[in-house]
């Protein structure tokens, strides 16, 4: 092989492996995309994964995987709970899901959410 791949921006290792579109690191389990890295920039565009590492697009549905308290309510999103129809969000803090549970617009972690 001829093509040397960069180093994890994390950690520096230099065991970087390509999945897909992704470069993965398997010492701290960091993804980023290729060709943002080759270009020099930031990854912008880099993909969101579930809970699970499933990359998650526009309108697919996800089920929640932990108890979610909603803040300022005594709500209690339950387990299991299935989401139709998310709206992803880039570089907009760490609610990276726009969605609709029961009526009301809310923005959830994709961490506490699988692809179903």
């Amino acid at each position: 092989m001829t093509e040397t791949l960069p180093p994890c921006p994390e950690c520096s290792s230099d065991l970087t492996y390509e999945m897909g579109a992704l470069l993965v690191c398997p010492l701290c389990g960091n993804e980023w995309a290729a060709e943002s890295e080759a270009a020099g920039e930031p990854a912008q565009n880099a993909a969101i994964t579930d809970a699970y590492g499933s990359v998650l697009a526009d309108g697919d549905s996800v089920t929640i995987i932990k108890d979610l308290k909603l803040k300022g309510s005594s709500t209690v999103i339950k387990v299991g709970t299935k989401v139709r129809g998310i709206r992803l969000r880039q570089g907009v803090g760490d609610h990276d899901i726009e969605c609709r549970i029961e009526g009301v617009s809310m923005q959830l972690k994709s961490g506490v959410v699988k692809k179903a």
